[in-house]
């Protein structure tokens, strides 16, 4: 997924009320950016760190700029915009780029299933369908391990528990992270942050949902899918 508009680098002064940053630009002025990630940023909103901002010139949207990356400065990135990792997922999966997935031939996205829920993609073939829920990971607290949730997430221990019942129903269903950062080489669950999302996963996995963790590449240009991790559970 290539930005629509090219990043310009920023300096980090705060993140407030989940959704809003203010950034330095390096001619000095000071702007709000916004910020598409209602997780707790650990580790990724300290002052002073180097950010990616795109900037946009639609006169719809309050905001000029939204917070994309975090530049670590030792040639690493890591993806902040909780959308990405749809995007970047839909365009592997329409060229068919994880051949661990079920065959399939349809690719939809945003279907209702479940209590009120949306799958983030549902895959039709000649077989049953295949659900898949996306997450993005972005917190490490050991060096080349990443971790999720960086928060409590009921959310994400209701779609573990639908993605279940999507199993007991007949179908497929892929619980798939994707580690948008450049400096990890494994996954792991974060169950001292939310031990209820870590016991749900245990019970889909013992179930059949098939649990997959996948890289990124990552620069000022583009983000896009990388290989597979190991994903430690």
């Amino acid at each position: 997924m290539r930005f629509a508009t090219p990043l310009v680098p920023a300096r980090l002064i705060r993140r407030y009320k989940r959704f809003l940053a203010d950034v330095r630009l390096d001619d000095g002025s000071e702007v709000t950016a916004h910020c598409a990630n209602p997780g707790s940023m650990m580790g990724l909103a300290d002052p002073d760190m180097k950010v990616w901002l795109e900037p946009n010139d639609d006169p719809k949207k309050k905001l000029k700029y939204g917070w994309r990356l975090v530049d670590h400065e030792n040639g690493h990135f890591t993806g902040v915009d909780t959308s990405v990792p749809n995007k970047a997922l839909k365009a592997a999966l329409l060229a068919h780029e994880i051949p661990s997935l079920p065959t399939y031939s349809m690719v939809r996205s945003e279907v209702k299933y479940g209590e009120n829920s949306r799958i983030d993609f549902l895959l039709s073939g000649d077989g049953p369908d295949t659900y898949v829920e996306i997450k993005s990971v972005t917190l490490s607290r050991e060096e080349g391990v990443a971790e999720f949730p960086d928060s409590v997430t009921a959310r994400g221990t209701k779609h573990l528990v639908e993605l279940e019942k999507m199993v007991s129903d007949g179908h497929h269903a892929v619980m798939f992270y994707l580690v948008q950062r450049t400096d990890c080489t494994s996954m792991r669950l974060a169950a001292d942050i939310d031990l209820a999302y870590a016991d749900a996963f245990a019970s889909a996995k013992a179930s059949g949902v098939v649990a997959m963790a996948h890289a990124c590449h990552i620069n000022p240009a583009e983000i896009t899918l990388g290989p597979p991790l190991t994903l430690e559970v």
